[in-house]
């Protein structure tokens, strides 16, 4: 992976994520997949469970199994250019695409949180073709939208570091259901790895694992939570902030500003770590190095 000097015209597709956390015996752990390493989109990358935004996310037949009205989920996002409709859409794709990546279920049945049986036998009928929306009207099963937290929206630059396509993802926090355990498909992801931010980071700089900018950005913010609790408290006493980074070059180096940073456009900070990465050595690193954000 490494950047690329051309410049994307192509508008965004749509997409959502999601980091699922958990409390672990060291901490706050988030979920890391790593992708195919064949995929051809961050191939050998570690990512969020997340994926593309599908027509038939913002389908009746998927929007009849939501658990709160599509016009509560429209008004958490902050979005207000979006159509109800097309908000609803992108909390069912954030659930739709962590289901089929990692093989946890955020739904309900008669308000209480599925079985790792129901689960186990949910995850074995999709992936034998079964439609999720099929899946859940069967069982009279709801999404479990509640247990989203909008957390940030990203914006793929047009000058691209890593990939050559461009993605508007909604990422989202939600807390792991305790009774599921994790189950990749080995197909689009081929591991996945609990891990606590500041461990991720490490195994980061290290170099025993590749991520990108939303995901190191993301990783730096939850480092200020010692739990999921008051991580998904946070998410939900504020708007998700828009990230779309300004790319520019010094010397060898390309540099990704966000806003709050002296060379971005806007002056107002959106996050509240950092401004700057620096894709030097085909590595992300903040300009102050790791080590300040591992101490």
């Amino acid at each position: 992976m490494q950047a690329k000097d051309i410049t994307l015209d192509t508008p965004p597709r749509d997409a959502a994520s999601v980091l699922l956390l958990r409390d672990g015996a060291a901490g706050l752990e988030v979920l890391l997949m790593r992708r195919h390493a064949n995929s051809s989109v961050l191939g050998g990358a570690y990512v969020f469970p997340g994926g593309k935004l599908e027509r038939s996310d913002s389908d009746h037949a998927m929007q009849a199994r939501l658990d709160v009205p599509a016009a509560a989920l429209h008004a958490t996002l902050g979005e207000a250019g979006l159509s109800v409709d097309f908000a609803a859409g992108l909390f069912v794709a954030a659930l739709r695409e962590a289901f089929e990546e990692s093989g946890v279920l955020l739904a309900t049945q008669a308000g209480q949180p599925l079985s790792a049986d129901a689960q186990h036998r949910a995850t074995a009928a999709v992936r034998a073709g079964t439609p999720l929306a099929a899946l859940l009207a069967g069982h009279d099963w709801r999404l479990d939208t509640h247990a989203l937290a909008p957390w940030s929206r990203w914006i793929t630059p047009r000058r691209p570091t890593m990939m050559n396509r461009r993605f508007d993802t909604r990422f989202f926090l939600a807390a792991a259901p305790s009774a599921q355990d994790v189950r990749h498909d080995d197909h689009e992801v081929t591991e996945a790895r609990w891990l606590t931010p500041r461990a991720a980071l490490g195994q980061y700089r290290d170099q025993k694992i590749d991520m990108a900018a939303p995901q190191i950005v993301s990783l730096m913010q939850l480092l200020r939570f010692a739990d999921v609790a008051s991580a998904l408290a946070d998410a939900r006493t504020r708007a998700p902030p828009l990230v779309e980074p300004h790319t520019l070059d010094q010397g060898s180096d390309r540099i990704l500003c966000y806003p709050g940073d002296p060379d971005y456009p806007l002056a107002a900070p959106a996050l509240p770590t950092i401004t700057r990465l620096i894709w030097r050595n085909q590595r992300f690193v903040p300009p102050e190095g790791f080590e300040p954000w591992l101490d």
